[in-house]
């Protein structure tokens, strides 16, 4: 997972150091629950959903991987846990004018508000992801 995160072209980590794979284990030790894509036997994706936050901690897919699904898999995985934990609405915060701002807006997430830290803070509640999910089942 960490060398999937280290590679992203977009939301670079400005100090590697600052998510180390202890932090992986923590989260999902104490926090949440992870999810992978492999393609033949190499992670090429990840998700981690924070339970306790009501938050998307991670969702990166590496670049050469990007642009198949693998994200909109991940993310509908998470999505469907996070909300059998409960109903309330939740979050995740992300760099403005991404690759992943867009996703998510077209995933049903809301732009709340901007952060001290710049990122964007986006929110989801059941009834828009339930809302996105029917389209998206509409159209294909």
């Amino acid at each position: 997972m960490h060398k999937v995160r280290l590679a992203v072209r977009e939301n670079v980590l400005a100090d590697p150091l600052r998510v180390q794979p202890a932090h992986y284990r923590a989260m999902l030790e104490e926090h949440g629950q992870g999810w992978v894509y492999e393609v033949d036997g190499e992670i090429v994706g990840f998700a981690i959903a924070d339970h306790t936050r009501r938050s998307i901690w991670a969702l990166f897919v590496a670049p050469g991987a990007a642009g198949h699904g693998i994200g909109r898999k991940l993310h509908d995985a998470m999505i469907g846990w996070l909300f059998e934990k409960g109903s309330e609405p939740v979050w995740l915060g992300t760099e403005p004018n991404t690759r992943a701002a867009k996703f998510y807006a077209a995933a049903g997430w809301r732009h709340t508000r901007v952060e001290s830290n710049g990122e964007q803070r986006f929110e989801l509640t059941t009834e828009a992801a339930a809302s996105n999910a029917l389209e998206r089942a509409q159209e294909g």
